[in-house]
């Protein structure tokens, strides 16, 4: 029981000191879920990322794995010579865009 009361201690003087936040305990166990994502996904980011460069024409300026609508997709942000930022959505079985959008 000291251990448990130590350690929720520590982990509270962290929080209150600003070097741990409430984000980092959340993505400590995020972790684990984009790992099993990566795991199940049959399309690599680099395949990912060659699918939004072609649909697009931009660079690839971010690419991550998410769980929407059920399915497991990579969201890869483009950026073009104007400037313009696209996010498309390449579903990570097939390896087929299903959605884009842009923003300024």
């Amino acid at each position: 029981m000291r251990m448990k009361s130590s350690i929720l201690y520590v982990v509270a003087a962290l929080l209150a000191s600003g070097s741990l936040t409430i984000a980092d305990l959340a993505s400590a166990g995020g972790k684990k879920e984009k790992a099993e994502m990566a795991a199940a996904a049959k399309v690599t980011i680099d395949q990912a990322a060659k699918v939004a460069t072609e649909k697009t024409g931009g660079k690839v300026i971010e690419a991550e794995l998410e769980k929407k609508h059920g399915k497991i997709i990579w969201e890869v942000k483009t950026i073009d010579a104007d400037g313009k930022i696209m996010e498309m959505h390449i579903d990570a079985d097939s390896g087929m865009a299903i959605e884009s959008k842009g923003k300024k």
